[in-house]
């Protein structure tokens, strides 16, 4: 498949467009997740980018959200999750 922005040229495509087209290109896909859940760079790269699709569109609160998730990968104050696919750990106690 053919990418939809190829043709056209970086002054005829939308600074909506630019802006999905990098948030597309940054986004972890679950074939990548396991080996950059712990990548500090790539989940902020991925929610800044995400964060300016929103604000865009004008969603600012949504766009909020996403600017504090990229500042938290930054300054550590946000933790991996585990896997969803692989259940808990502690799955004996409920």
């Amino acid at each position: 498949m053919q990418n939809p922005y190829s043709t056209k040229s970086v002054q005829e495509t939308s600074t909506l467009e630019l802006a999905q087209v990098l948030a597309e290109r940054l986004m972890i896909t679950s074939g990548e997740w396991h080996h950059l859940k712990s990548n500090r760079r790539a989940r902020a790269l991925e929610q800044a980018a995400i964060s300016l699709v929103f604000l865009l569109k004008e969603q600012p609160q949504e766009a909020l959200i996403r600017l504090q998730q990229a500042a938290g990968w930054l300054d550590k104050s946000v933790k991996p999750l585990p896997c969803p696919t692989h259940g808990t750990k502690n799955s004996g106690s409920s």
